[in-house]
């Protein structure tokens, strides 16, 4: 299972400057967890962090220009950190597997003389087999869109970038390299807009830059609503649930044709959870909209999806999404509890631990929530705390840091009822 070990933000929004897990520079940080809770007040970033995630994945599909002013960002200047003159940087480090070494991705943002927002540097790194120290080997080095990939599985160049400072004449230096490897291939992007990976990903001559370019596009970002779920779709089967959720009918509609028994498991953990649903179909009106129907304990009438409480739908879009036979790499969710009754959150988060601790078909979870009864179902190295500074940015620690709290959690008190007596403020 691909994981993200850590990711480091810089100049987005509130995100001044943060960083979580480990990252190449870092190696005696822990690495997040297979699933990682973000917590804090309003106000505290919580919501920039999530739509962080977003970003980047809207970078890799349409480009940097669209990504700033798509899903009401307002464009690149309203979303820099207020006051602010650098780029906006990203620095991920992940693994695609267990034992697979693990690549470092740095995209850095900012405006072209036009005032346009364009890819400013962008690099992947992989150390060798066998290396723990010393720098990692870098295979993807783009300038304002020029630059050099170096071909294959193993090879690239190892960089001393502090002879190089803020990247002055580095590629220059490259290419004046007489001695470098045959699998160094120039690249001259046609729009510094569009990120590198988007294009070398595509080539059979990157292997690593494809599958890295894969596991971005992966990302499922959950904006669900339950109103969207009561639309109604036109029917036909499809695979995955979508990131509204309007399209809850129709992956009921693949399941139940193509997976009777992940579908069975998944109505038997509603009717768990939620006690009077007995069933979940769909039925194809006259105009061939797909109608999802929910058969109750007591009544002959199913009930429609337009008639179901939110959390319902919630619960079961939810326990939908975890059981899809070709799961996403990484599902970041945002607020899960609006609208579940609280003693369902701690069931919630047990049932997305389960799934993302899977070693066979999970995925790494994602979650941001202001819900104790959620928080008290997690443990101390899950769960981040995202506080505002008195400078107006975000700062965030991992509450397993404070010993204290470790030792509170390990005598049998709840880490939620903690943070809401107030125990894991700063």
């Amino acid at each position: 299972m691909a994981k993200i070990e850590g990711i480091r933000i810089r100049n987005y929004r509130t995100l001044y400057n943060i960083e979580l897990g480990k990252l190449w520079d870092s190696q005696s940080s822990m690495p997040l967890s297979p699933m990682t809770v973000v917590i804090g007040k309003n106000g505290a970033g919580k919501s920039s962090l999530f739509d962080a995630f977003g970003f980047l994945a809207d970078c890799l599909k349409n480009g940097v220009e669209e990504a700033c002013d798509a899903r009401g960002r307002g464009g690149f200047d309203r979303i820099r950190s207020r006051g602010q003159t650098g780029p906006i940087e990203f620095e991920i480090y992940y693994r695609e597997d267990g034992n697979a070494r693990p690549i470092t991705y740095e995209i850095s943002i900012d405006l072209d003389l036009d005032g346009r927002p364009m890819v400013k540097r962008e690099c992947l790194r992989q150390r060798r087999k066998g290396q723990s120290r010393g720098y990692p080997l870098t295979f993807l080095l783009l300038e304002n869109g020029r630059g050099f990939a170096w071909k294959g599985e193993n090879s690239g160049k190892a960089i001393d970038e502090t002879k190089h400072p803020n990247h002055q004449n580095l590629i220059e230096a490259i290419a004046a390299d007489s001695l470098e490897s045959a699998e160094r291939e120039e690249v001259q992007l046609y729009d510094a807009r569009r990120l590198g990976i988007a294009t070398l990903g595509a080539l059979k001559q990157h292997p690593r830059i494809a599958t890295f370019r894969h596991f971005i596009e992966g990302w499922y970002l959950s904006y669900f609503t339950p109103d969207a779920a009561r639309s109604l779709p036109l029917a036909g089967p499809q695979k995955r649930l979508n990131i509204h959720g309007d399209n809850l009918g129709n992956v009921v509609q693949y399941m139940e044709r193509e997976h009777k028994e992940r579908f069975k498991r998944v109505l038997s953990r509603v009717a768990a959870k939620i006690p009077g649903v007995l069933s979940i179909d769909t039925e194809k009106s006259a105009d061939r909209r797909l109608l999802l129907r929910f058969n109750s304990e007591g009544f002959i009438d199913p009930f429609y999806a337009q008639e179901m409480s939110d959390g319902t739908l919630k619960v079961f879009a939810y326990l939908l999404l975890l059981e899809d036979p070709d799961p996403p790499p990484f599902i970041c969710i945002e607020e899960p509890e609006n609208g579940l009754y609280h003693k369902l959150l701690i069931s919630l988060a047990s049932e997305f631990r389960s799934h993302a601790t899977s070693v066979k078909n999970g995925s790494q979870i994602f979650i941001t929530t202001h819900q104790p009864y959620f928080v008290d179902a997690l443990a101390p190295d899950e769960v981040w705390i995202l506080e505002k500074g008195k400078d107006g940015f975000s700062r965030i620690r991992r509450a397993s840091d404070n010993v204290t709290i470790k030792a509170l959690v390990e005598q049998g008190l709840p880490l939620g009822g903690l943070w809401y007596s107030d125990y894991l403020d700063g």
